[in-house]
């Protein structure tokens, strides 16, 4: 089964992103060197880019406490054991910095980063 999350990321996500990509080109052209007009924009990139990984990864630990609380056949347990997974999670208050998806995803008994760099040996060191 795809990933809402995944599917989210790249097509509302992508969509907002590229919208402001509209909006710098008009502001600053296509041609290089800095554009003082541009800056602003740059700006509201950067946030609304950090703000979309953001959902991004709460919405993919979202999936994954799914699918191991769906495994729970009690109800009462089974929101227990949501809350455990979810209650303080730093996505949800904090930006999508290293420490704080590691965090959260080791909660899911993940060593994150590892997993990364397993996925994707040609992007380490």
């Amino acid at each position: 089964m795809p990933s809402q999350s995944l599917s989210m990321w790249f097509n509302e996500a992508r969509q907002a992103l590229d919208e402001l990509e509209v909006a710098h080109r008009a502001v600053g052209g296509r041609g290089s060197g800095r554009r003082f007009a541009t800056l602003q924009v740059n700006h509201a990139y950067a946030v609304l880019l950090s703000s979309q990984f953001q959902r991004f990864c709460r919405d993919l630990h979202s999936e994954a406490v799914d699918a191991l609380t769906t495994l729970v056949p009690n109800a009462d347990l089974r929101d227990i054991f949501r809350a455990q997974l979810t209650t303080g999670r730093k996505l949800d208050s904090g930006n999508p910095n290293p420490g704080n998806i590691g965090s959260d995803f080791g909660r899911l008994g993940m060593d994150f980063w590892v997993q990364v760099q397993l996925a994707h040996p040609q992007n380490t060191g």
